[in-house]
Order: structure tokens, then sequence, then C-alpha cells
């Protein structure tokens, strides 16, 4: 179906002439909160501008989780005693505290038509201690504004959003807007915690291939609606459906992801040289949108029309994009508990690229650009370690700082290449002090999970390289060792058993997009290297009104356009 230029798009690209802050991002959902930013290089500084919807006090800051405590914060306004402008460091949820060492720079604050506007700077690796360190990776961005220059509780005016500031991905102008709907229709909510609907559907026929290069969700019920998968299915999946999901029903075999989304997500565009591949010969594939609802407080009476909206041209680019799920299997027959008052506890799932060579030879470089990492409540951090000849070479992801309500694929900025025999591994931190009872890897928001969806070119026909330690080995088998799992709180024993679980041989697995599945009973978890740090520098912030971004050829194109939209 064919739309006219959708609001979103309307307002994403008001005023995006601004050449010195090339990137731009809405931090709230009403389109309230505008920031703006660039920078010249990594080691220099970065500029950012502020547009808020008042009149009032603003706020903007990073922090380690996305709440209050640990943030680097401004505050700053217009009032009737002129600007004021100051940088603060947050102990907890209460009112921040002036930084001794003021890292920011004001260049500019007005208001205008309602709204306060302001321009300031930072160096990106700052040496003060009270300031968040901006680094290559995502970042938690939080904002809170008042109604008057009376700087006290924001009440509902807040909110967070993680963004990659280094490596962004800047979204492109376009004018004609084609897209497909994967939306569930007036779901009947169940008044329990968890809840998984899926709905198997085919699209309108597209008779020849096209490329989907947007995908936008369509949420009806923010507090409900946890996550969306969009799975295409085998071939021997031919009748539609739309019922609760995994209760034995042939649409559960398909899970080739071709699109996803997290809470706290936003809009997610391909790069500009890939698309995921619809139509033409796949015309007649069926697909499976899953949706998890989060419904703690047990409501009863909720329906939802949630889903994911699809944008796409026929104007084919160059590499098809394929998604590879990564991290650790969910056998129900092999239990892996994780013991409660543990305050940090491991598990790791694997996959050797060269099970993947069974199903595709030669496998070709994967060129990963994108990556949504996915635990549940009681995960703490995700790292996605990348191996060559039995030696780690980097990360293909990370987040020391991770949370639950904020699950987003993240650009990595640049190209990570997987090669034929190269091993990747996911390794996920949880914290279960609070917790009584073991927590299982299961489909319960109180379960937890540990996945890693890479996002690459060109697209294999591969859906999943995962796997599960070998929980029946001997090493597991005493009595002594599995007792550890509910009865003990001391770390050590949670420790020994989580070393255990890591030394057992990984069962792993590889499925194809016919559902066709190998298994393996190789391969060992191999030590992960220390996340990097970012080295600090005594940069101090300019405090001239000017500001420059590094200018590349894929740059130079992006300014002409600029000048074309003038």
């Amino acid at each position: 179906m064919r739309s006219l230029i959708p609001l979103l798009y309307l307002f994403f690209f008001a005023g995006a002439s601004d050449h010195a802050m090339p990137f731009m991002e809405y931090l709230d959902q009403n389109h309230l909160v505008c920031l703006k930013w660039g920078f010249d290089k990594l080691e220099g500084n970065i500029t950012f501008k502020l547009t808020v919807n008042t009149t009032g006090w603003v706020g903007f800051g990073f922090s380690p989780n996305g709440g209050m405590k640990g943030s680097d914060i401004i505050m700053g306004g217009l009032g009737p005693g002129g600007t004021y402008f100051t940088d603060y460091y947050a102990t907890g949820n209460s009112m921040p505290l002036v930084d001794m060492q003021q890292s920011y720079t004001l260049l500019s604050l007005n208001e205008s038509d309602g709204q306060t506007i302001v321009t300031f700077q930072r160096a990106i690796q700052s040496c003060d201690d009270q300031d968040v360190h901006i680094t290559a990776q995502p970042i938690k961005l939080i904002y809170a504004y008042g109604p008057t220059d009376d700087i006290s509780y924001h009440q509902a005016r807040r909110g967070t959003k993680e963004v990659n500031l280094l490596n962004y991905m800047t979204r492109t102008t376009l004018t004609n807007f084609s897209y497909l709907n994967a939306t569930a229709d007036n779901i009947t909510v169940p008044p329990s915690h968890t809840y998984y609907h899926c709905k198997v559907m085919k699209f309108p026929t597209l008779n020849t291939k096209h490329h989907i290069y947007l995908v936008e969700p369509v949420i009806e019920h923010h507090d409900i609606v946890h996550h969306m998968l969009l799975y295409r299915c085998p071939s021997f999946v031919t009748q539609p459906y739309d019922k609760p999901c995994y209760m034995g029903d042939i649409g559960d075999a398909c899970f080739n992801v071709i699109a996803a989304w997290g809470v706290g997500g936003g809009v997610f565009e391909l790069p500009e040289n890939a698309g995921v591949p619809v139509g033409g010969e796949d015309s007649d594939t069926f697909y499976r949108l899953e949706i998890h609802y989060n419904n703690p407080n047990m409501e009863t009476g909720r329906t939802d029309s949630s889903g994911l909206r699809l944008y796409y041209t026929a104007q084919l680019r160059q590499h098809d994009v394929g998604v590879m799920s990564t991290g650790l299997l969910l056998f129900n027959h092999m239990q892996y508990n994780i013991p409660p008052k543990a305050s940090q506890f491991h598990t790791y799932g694997v996959c050797n690229t060269s099970m993947i060579s069974q199903f595709v030879n030669p496998l070709p470089d994967l060129q990963v650009f994108a990556v949504l990492l996915h635990t549940h409540l009681a995960g703490r951090k995700v790292r996605v370690g990348h191996y060559r000849n039995g030696t780690q070479i980097d990360f293909l992801s990370y987040d020391e700082n991770y949370d639950f309500e904020i699950q987003q694929i993240v650009n990595l900025g640049n190209i990570k290449t997987i090669k034929q025999g190269d091993e990747i591994a996911v390794e996920c931190t949880y914290d279960t002090t609070d917790r009584t009872k073991v927590t299982r890897m299961g489909l319960a928001t109180t379960d937890e999970m540990c996945l890693a969806f890479l996002l690459y070119y060109p697209a294999i026909k591969i859906s999943s390289c995962i796997s599960h330690p070998n929980t029946t080995h001997p090493l597991l088998n005493k009595s002594s060792r599995t007792s550890v799992v509910t009865t003990t709180s001391d770390q050590d024993e949670i420790a020994e058993y989580e070393s255990l679980l890591k030394a057992v041989p990984q069962i792993q697995m590889a499925c194809d997009d016919s559902s066709r599945i190998l298994f393996y009973e190789t391969g060992f978890v191999r030590e992960m290297m220390k996340t990097p740090t970012v080295t600090c520098q005594n940069n101090k912030a300019s405090s001239t009104l000017g500001t420059s971004w590094i200018v590349n050829p894929a740059g130079i194109i992006l300014l002409l356009l600029w000048i074309a939209v003038m």
C-alpha cells in the first residue's frame, strides 16, 4: 500500500540543513525534545543543540543506565535574570549537584516561538570523574524540563533514549513511500505476566523482488508491548493463523528473522547499500509476527493492535540483508538454571561458523553492520566476542549497562567481517540477588534469555547459530554440584558452578531457512578479553561559536543533498 509522507518524516527533517551539526534525533515520542550534534574528530570536541518545547528550564545528560544516579547533566534556560547554564552530576533520584569542574561551554541560549534552544560543547573524552565518557558505543541520553525557570521536580516531563553519537547513521529523505503492514488485530491480552501472540500471514503479491529499507514500529499500547519479531517461514508453512505462540502449530517452525523491535526502540533504517528482500520468487512466502506482551499487573480486558510497518522499494540495493540469531539455545529437556542470590552470573552461547558451511559452502564474508542484544529482567551486561584462529580479535557488540526497558537495534558505525571458521561467543551477565528461586532459561519475562541478533550482508540461508552447554555431562551430574543452584548464596560456590557450566562441551546448533537443523557437540567457551575503556584526555571545551565535522565522500553527497533541500 502507498501513503503520503508520514508525519514522522516531516518532523524529522525539519531544519535538517544545520551543516555544523548534521546528526539529529527526537528524544521523545511526541517530538517535543530535539537533539542535534556534530563533532570534528574522536579525540576532539562534540557540539550539541537542544531544542525543547518549553520556555522554562531544560536539562540534558548522559546516564550509565538510563536513570539519574551517576548521570552527567547540564541544566539551563533563559529566565527573568538572563541566561543560566550549569554542569551537574547526580548521586541519586534527587536534585543534582554542581560539578566542581565545569566541562561544558555554553555557545548560545535563546527562546523562540515557545521553545528553548541551547547550544553547548564539551570534550568527547573528559578527564572529570563526574562526567560520563562518550565512546563509539551507544550511550543513554536523558532529558527533563519544566514549565517555568524554577528548577524543580520534572514530573512526567522526562525520558531516556539510547543513541550512538559517534557512529550515528544519518537518515535520508525519501519522497515516495510504499509499505507492508505486519500487524495484529484486536488481540485480547490475557491477565498473565507473559503472553506471546503469533500471526502467520502472507503479504500482498509483489511480482518482482523488492527491498525493505526501513522498519517502523506501530505500537498501540507501549506499557504492555515488550518486543516484536517478524520471521520468514519455510515453504511447508502454507496456511495463515492468528493465535498464541508455541502451542505446537506448524508456524512455530518459522524462525528466520527479517525484522525486529524491542521496547525503547524506534524506527530502524538499513544502510543505503542494503535491504531485506521481499516479493518476486518469495511472493508466496508466509511470515510470522510474534509479539511478546508483558503484563506484570495481570490486567484484564486489554486488547491491542500493534505490529511493524515495512517500507520497501523496487530500486534494489547492492546487498540482501540477513539476520542471524546467536547466543544461548533454549532446550526444554536440558535445563540451564541461574542460581538465586548471585551478584553476577555469566552464561555463554557460541557459534563456530564452520558449522554453517554444511549448509552454505563456500561461506562468503559476512559483513555485520548492526546488532540487537536481548536478555530479560536479570540481565545486566551483554558482550559479543569475535574469534579467529582461536584468538579473540574484536567485540561485535557490547553493552556494559544493559537495560531491559531500552532494547534497540544498534548500528555499529563500521563493518565487522565474519569469515568462514570464525567463532562468535555471546556472554550475558545476570544479577539475581533479589531472587529466592532459580531463574531458568525460557520465554517468560521472569525467565532469562541470552541472545544477539546480527544484521549482516550478503544474506545466506541461515537463521541461527547458537549453543547450549551439555548439562548432562558428568561434571554437572554430582548432587553436590546441582544442589548449589537451589540452596546456596555463597558467591564462591556460585562462581564454581558457573565455571563448570563454562567448562563442559557446548552443543552447537545451526538452522537454515528451511528449518533444517544441524547439531554438533563440539566447541568450548573461550576466554573473553576485557571490555575496551576510554583513554582520558585533558581537552578543554572550546569557547568559540563554531565547530566542524569530518567530511568523507559520503558526507559530501549528504551535503549536496542538504543544499538541494535548502
